[in-house]
Parts: structure tokens; sequence; C-alpha cells
């Protein structure tokens, strides 16, 4: 089972040979390794910096490693992070207390290389997994969510538009025979006259059809949502399709029009849109969408950050999101790219930031998977490419290579 580079573990021991030796095993298979004397340490180390996994000694002076993982298993911020104890003491007392404390694995000491990096190996797969699949339900359910919402939706509003114009061509019939009536005053009783009075006909008549294409708008409105929520369910893709990316750009944006809206923080944010002519391209048409949802949701965050960081006496630019589109110089992939004027990336953000679980937003707010997945679906899944240009301060942008044809058309 390979590595995945760049996965941080916490090493808690209070002997420098056992220190020296882990740090000298777990650097060499790529990992990035930092290290606690006592349980003290160790849980000043966690908050200021998540680790993938931590290898926790038992025996040490003042909090024992029993104590450290109760601390750890009780604070939602890192009750999540598995914990494999090192020890010598192998009775199976010992070991029932730690994986009930909520360890997930023992290794005893003298330490095994090969051991080491084989469990490391499996429970950081394991989490990795288990992440995954909790982004795949709530994605799959999200999609079964908007599909039902959807179909939900449409049968109404079909009902709505379809009457909508048999309503405008009896109104303006109604208005004709009105007129008809005003052009002949001696058909017109003192009772019409009265009640025309009191319903203010002259009103009337300038406001019924404006009114009727206020409703008519509204409707066209919601179909559009309708079909956006729709295109976007397509989450449970088994095959190749041809799809038009510009739909499933403003499928998203209608999706996250809410968040794009004025807040008492901020403007509305304005999307430009430099659309180029693109084919239809060949892919898993839902995967794209969850890809193009999640970069467009980070540049939502990233300028609201930037905004809350912002001196109140601080010169205010409008905030944006740029969206471009276009076919490659050899005509084999289509480009996007998706630019704001946010809060930027630092260059260590910028590449740890495809790493699973790597996440900068705050506890609850991100599982740092959203990029990882987004970079897994481009790069391994379509054969494409993404890549992210930022600096800290000036906004970022990410910019996806997709394949027109994966070989199936």
């Amino acid at each position: 089972m390979n590595n995945i580079p760049n996965n941080s573990i916490l090493v808690v021991d209070d002997v420098p040979i056992n220190i020296k030796i882990l740090l000298e095993i777990l650097t060499q298979a790529g990992y990035r390794v930092s290290v606690a004397k006592n349980g003290k340490s160790a849980l000043e180390k966690v908050e200021e910096a998540i680790p993938n996994l931590i290898l926790l000694d038992v025996m040490m002076p003042g909090m024992d490693g029993f104590e450290t993982c109760r601390i750890l298993k009780a604070n939602p911020k890192t009750k999540d992070i598995p914990i494999i104890f090192m020890t010598a003491l192998s009775e199976p007392v010992n070991k029932i207390k730690g994986l009930q404390l909520g360890a997930v694995d023992y290794i005893t000491k003298p330490i095994e290389h090969e051991e080491v990096l084989a469990r490391i190996n499996v429970h950081l797969e394991l989490r990795r997994t288990q992440l995954r699949l909790a982004q795949e339900e709530k994605m799959s359910a999200l999609g079964q969510l908007v599909a039902g919402i959807a179909h939900e939706i449409n049968n109404p509003v079909n009902f709505i538009c379809g009457n909508l114009i048999h309503a405008e061509r009896y109104i303006d019939d109604l208005l004709k025979l009105l007129e008809l009536y005003e052009k002949n005053p001696n058909s017109v009783t003192p009772e019409i006259k009265t009640f025309s009075k009191k319903i203010e006909v002259d009103f009337l008549r300038q406001d019924l059809p404006q009114l009727l294409s206020s409703m008519k708008k509204g409707s066209e409105r919601v179909e559009q949502i309708v079909r956006s929520l729709r295109l976007f369910s397509r989450l449970d893709d088994t095959e190749y399709q041809l799809f038009d990316l510009h739909e499933g750009i403003d499928s998203t944006l209608v999706i996250l029009s809410s968040r794009i809206k004025a807040t008492t923080a901020r403007p509305a944010i304005e999307v430009v849109k430099e659309y180029g002519d693109l084919p239809l391209v060949e892919c898993y048409a839902g995967k794209i969408n969850q890809v193009l949802m999640n970069l467009l949701a980070n540049a939502i965050d990233a300028i609201d950050e930037a905004i809350e960081k912002q001196e109140s006496n601080a010169s205010e630019p409008t905030p944006t999101i740029w969206i471009s589109t276009k076919v490659s110089s050899d005509r084999k992939s289509v480009l996007i790219e998706i630019a704001d004027n946010g809060v930027g990336m630092s260059v260590d953000v910028q590449q740890r930031m495809f790493e699973q679980f790597f996440t900068t937003k705050p506890l609850g707010k991100g599982t740092g998977l959203g990029l990882a997945i987004a970079r897994e679906i481009i790069v391994e899944k379509h054969g494409g490419s993404l890549e992210v240009d930022a600096s800290p301060g000036e906004g970022a942008k990410f910019a996806i290579a997709i394949p027109i044809y994966q070989g199936s058309f």
C-alpha cells in the first residue's frame, strides 16, 4: 500500500532513542513528523496543527498515554485522529484499556521498522476510506434530495406555466370586450359604470398585463431553477456521457445564488463569465458538477474571508469571480479557469491543498476532502489536470483541463 506524500504524524514519546528511530523510519517513508516528549506537549501540538495520525507512548511521566488519549478523544476537534499506542506492556488488559479509550491499534516495543509502516499505512488508508465514503454518501444524498425536490416542483410549475398562456389570452379578450363596452356608452348601464369606477378599470387595464408579465417571468425563473437542480443532481454517473460544461457551470451558479447575493458584510459577488465555443465533453457529468461546486463554493468562502480581514478604512474592490472557458490549442481538451479576488493562499497552503484531510477552515466547516476529491475526479477519472495559481491577499485562480473525448464516442 503506497504512502500518501506529506501525511503528518505526531510522535509522542519521552525516550530519545525511540524518537530518533521513528523519525528516521517515518521521514524516509515520506511522512512529515512532529515530536512531543510528554502528554501535555502533545495536546499543545495538536492545537497548533492537526496531524493525520498519532503514535502515542503509554508509559510517560506526568500525564500517561491513556490519559492523553482520553483527552484527545473528548475534544471534537481531535476525536477522529487515529491513535496507535506504543508500549512494552503486552498484557491484554492494557491493550483492551487503550482500545476502549478510542485507540485504533497497538505497536509493541522494541519497534519493528516494517510493522510500524504497515500499521500506519493501514490506518491512514482506513481513515481516508471512511472520509471518502462519508463524502460520497453526503453527495449522493444531496443528489437524491435535489432530484426529488426538482421532481416535486416540476409538475406544479408546468401546470402554472401552461395555464398562464391561456390566462393571457382570456384576459386579453376580456380587455377587448371592455373596450367595446366603452365605445358604446348607450349599452353601459349605471350599474356597470358604478362597478367600473369601484374596481378602477383604467388602472386595472394598465396593471393587469404587467402583473401577468411578472408572473410569467417568475414561473420561467422557477423552471430554470428546476432545470439546474435536475442537471446538478446527476451525481451517480456510471458511464461517460456527452455534457455541456456551460450548463454545468450555470446550474452550479444557480444552486449557489443565495451565497452570491449581497449580505450585511459585503455587496453581491459579481460573476464575470467569458465563455468560449465549447464542444460537448465526454465525462462523468455529475462528478464534474461536484468539482465545479467545490471550486465555486471555495471562491465564495475566500472572498468572504478577505472581506472579514479588511480594515474598516481600506478600499473595498468589488467581490468578483471570473469564469472563462476555451478549447486548448491542440483541440484535444477544454480549459476552465475559475478565479476570485479573495484572501488568496500562502505557498505552504498551495503545496498541501490537494492533500486528503488538509483544510484551513475552522472546525465543522471543512473536512479537507473537497479539493483532494476534485483533483481525483479531474486527474484520475478524466485524465485531465487541476492547477492553482495564488498569492496571499491576491486571490486565487484554478485552471482545469479536461480531455474532450475519453474513447467511448
